[in-house]
């Protein structure tokens, strides 16, 4: 690749977006080489680094098929079933718990 501008924070010109930038208009960057960078200060690590993508070369964002609905349907009710008692805990099981709220704490329940 080659060298890239590099810009400040907040001052790079018009034109150019961030992936999550160009995702909230509804584009991808599509295949397109980074276009710049943007770095960000930072104390006792080095910079936040952001690349850039031309937003004339992006492309929309594919629609969803109806395979990959179903796969997000099932991957997130998947995210609901506790390990340990197998029962649909009507949220997402948090991560830190690892399991549903009556199983993590059984004496709570008890009373």
């Amino acid at each position: 690749m080659a060298t890239v501008p590099v810009y400040r924070w907040r001052l790079a010109p018009d034109g150019m977006a961030t992936r999550r930038q160009l995702r909230a208009r509804g584009l991808r960057p599509g295949g397109q080489d980074v276009a710049a960078q943007v770095e960000r200060p930072r104390r006792r690590r080095g910079p936040l680094v952001a690349y850039l993508y031309s937003i004339e070369q992006a492309k929309p964002v594919r629609p969803m098929t109806p395979a990959k609905w179903a796969a997000l349907a099932k991957a997130n009710a998947a995210r609901r079933i506790c390990p340990a008692c197998r029962r649909d805990a009507g949220y997402v099981i948090p991560p830190s718990l690892g399991m549903c709220t009556p199983c993590a704490y059984p004496e709570q329940e008890a009373g």
